[in-house]
């Protein structure tokens, strides 16, 4: 690789395990430029004492890999590494402020399969960086200016196992639940797909005084996301129905999402999330100018039952990175994907998938409903969204008869309010086609007219 070179994504650096950029040899460089870059933000560190940084990780095999490359690059620049282990992301983000770390690292590839891993940093604030410190943290990984760097043998950092942390997230999770409430009577099904909140989930829920049913808390290294977790949700909708569950939680490798179900075993997306908490922060009065902020890739439905309230939604590009930077930058304090990633901004400076959960038990609980009757407060248009694996991300513009197809498809739709989208994911090998609008059947065709243009041409054999 090459100065220049663009190794950050929509999400950190993510890739295929021991293949570059994720390597122990590249998770080294990026230990020194990190550490480096944060020196110089922060010329005092925020604990007054030696410069530090969080590590955490979810439960991937690699992760010991890539732990140990960045905390060696990270000590030998003179920076001390805090090691908190499998841990949700956002509560590495939420460790990170309150050890008062200069920043912190999360070792995941989120909803990836298991031979994938990846690499995300967090401020000081628990807020992903601002692409211009990616930037420098890439400039410096690639151009050697750093090689000639070396603290001294006695300046060289050292490496604490924070035992506590586990705990730490568990007490500000709860935190957010409102205090002298209870989950008591409350039976609830877990699916933790074998990822980072293992513990940190079901530990919280039990605390609360939920009766709490759990799935997927045995990882392994190579079973995250395997079946079960939040990217393959109808397993923990049929244990909801088999334990006459309440609801049902799940979650991704990191769980910095969620996916929720009711009691009749009908799965509820972040969509439906949003909708609900949207609706009850407006009607209480707490939703920050009255305004949602969500991505291109969420239902239009979603619009018209915010706006029927008095509401209003701000639409972003997908990733909950440009979610937060658009909450930020209007003092907004909800957002989220239709993925299952929401951002309560008053309680989580990232996405936070058992945070989200606890406000959809809370809103139960004050409304005396079950889930299945919040889930009604909104109506869907039928939308239809198809992942294609492709052999390369040739400019769309460049793909033969895809642009006039996606011009008449919109031209067709869009006098009904549909739409259509067509992007490739930022994280995996994929691209995303999303038509939107009231004729199911429609869609269907238009669907398959694109996405046989495409496969003909980039599509994975």
């Amino acid at each position: 690789m090459s100065p220049g070179t663009k190794i950050f994504g929509t999400d950190g650096v993510r890739g295929r395990a021991n293949v570059e950029p994720v390597t122990a040899e590249t998770a080294l460089k990026l230990g020194r430029a990190a550490a480096h870059v944060f020196k110089n933000l922060n010329p005092e560190s925020r604990s007054r004492q030696r410069h530090k940084i969080v590590i955490g990780k979810d439960t991937r095999l690699s992760g010991y890999m890539l732990e140990n490359a960045l905390s060696s690059g990270i000590l030998s620049m003179g920076v001390d590494v805090l090691f908190i282990g499998p841990l949700p992301t956002p509560g590495v983000a939420r460790i990170t402020n309150s050890l008062r770390a200069d920043a912190g690292i999360v070792i995941t590839a989120s909803h990836n399969p298991y031979d994938d891993n990846g690499i995300k940093f967090f401020n000081h604030d628990g807020y992903k960086l601002p692409d211009t410190i990616e930037q420098q943290i890439e400039n410096l990984v690639f151009s050697g200016e750093i090689d000639d760097v070396r603290p001294t043998a006695d300046e060289i950092g050292k490496a604490v196992r924070i035992d506590d942390a586990l705990g730490r997230y568990v007490e500000y999770a709860k935190r957010s639940f409102p205090r002298g409430k209870t989950l008591e009577g409350v039976t609830i099904v877990v699916d933790c797909g074998h990822g980072a909140a293992y513990k940190a989930t079901p530990c919280t829920l039990r605390e609360l005084g939920a009766k709490v049913i759990v799935y997927g808390n045995h990882p392994n290294g190579t079973n995250i996301n395997a079946g079960c977790g939040s990217m393959y949700p109808e397993q923990m909708c049929h244990w909801v129905q088999e334990h006459h569950a309440d609801i049902g939680i799940a979650h991704d490798g990191d769980a910095d999402r969620v996916l929720l179900c009711d009691e009749t075993g009908t799965l509820i997306d972040g969509d439906d999330i949003m909708a609900i908490a949207s609706l009850e922060m407006l009607a209480e009065g707490s939703l920050a100018n009255k305004t949602l902020v969500t991505t291109v890739m969420s239902n239009a439905g979603l619009d018209v039952a915010i706006e029927a309230a008095g509401g209003r939604t701000v639409r972003t590009p997908v990733g909950d990175k440009h979610v937060i930077d658009e909450m930020l930058k209007g003092g907004y304090n909800f957002g989220g994907e239709q993925s299952g990633h929401l951002i309560f901004s008053d309680h989580a400076s990232t996405g936070d998938g058992l945070v989200a959960a606890l406000q959809i038990l809370r809103i139960m609980a004050a409304r005396q409903k079950s889930l299945s009757e919040l889930a009604q407060c909104w109506t869907r248009f039928p939308q239809k969204l198809t992942n294609l694996r492709v052999t390369e991300k040739k400019p769309i513009e460049e793909l033969a008869d895809v642009p006039g197809l996606v011009a008449e498809a919109e031209a067709a739709l869009q006098a009904e309010g549909g739409r259509v989208l067509l992007r490739y994911s930022g994280t995996e090998p994929k691209i995303r086609l999303l038509v939107e609008g009231r004729d199911a059947t429609a869609l269907d065709a238009w669907s398959e007219k694109i996405i046989g243009a495409i496969a003909g041409q980039i599509g994975e054999k």
